[in-house]
């Protein structure tokens, strides 16, 4: 039931152009920047937003930069990535690991995935437009506005994370993005 009322608020939302606040109504971006934002997190929470499962990692054309996915292809060896060809950190087909070399056998979690899927390329949640020619489960279609991350004190608020996790860590002097794999988190910091 859950889910069918999610999917319901969503998919309003994407009718409306509104902005979506997950978890409660206030989220976590200040006041005076509401209108920047098409996606937020309602504060305290102490979850995270986690990534899509990839058993094959897309290739271009099917995949557009800034896709984020945590690549299962080995599941012995999980690393979340995102895909932005061109860059210098970037493998030979585009994808930029943000595990940091570090890797985690998910193969347990992966007992519980679907092994066939037959994807419905057409069917997705769009935020910020009506539709979308960009491949994806969840689109964020915007030009000047941005997703802010669920917001956490330290991943160790965090109980029993998922692989494929992703937390913003909003502590004085400690400002950071944190990503699970499915064994150890990975701190980017500007």
């Amino acid at each position: 039931m859950k889910k069918i009322i999610i999917a319901s608020f969503i998919l309003t939302c994407t009718a409306t152009f509104a902005q979506v606040i997950i978890g409660g109504n206030g989220g976590t971006a200040p006041a005076g920047s509401k209108t920047a934002v098409l996606l937020e997190f309602e504060a305290g929470q102490n979850k995270g937003l986690i990534l899509p499962y990839v058993r094959t990692l897309p290739t271009s054309p099917n995949v557009t930069p800034g896709t984020i996915i945590l690549d299962a292809s080995n599941q012995t060896k999980a690393k979340v990535k995102y895909y932005a060809p061109g860059n210098t950190t970037a493998d030979a087909n585009g994808w930029v690991d943000l595990s940091n070399n570090n890797e985690a056998d998910i193969s347990t979690v992966m007992l519980a995935q679907p092994v066939e899927v037959t994807e419905d390329t057409s069917s997705k949640a769009v935020i910020g437009a009506t539709s979308s020619p960009v491949r994806g489960v969840l689109v964020l279609e915007s030009t000047t506005k941005a997703m802010v991350l669920p917001h956490v004190a330290s991943t160790d608020d965090v109980k029993d994370p998922a692989p494929g996790m992703m937390v913003y860590i909003n502590k004085t002097g400690a400002k950071r993005l944190a990503v699970f794999n499915g064994t150890k988190w990975t701190y980017w910091a500007p």
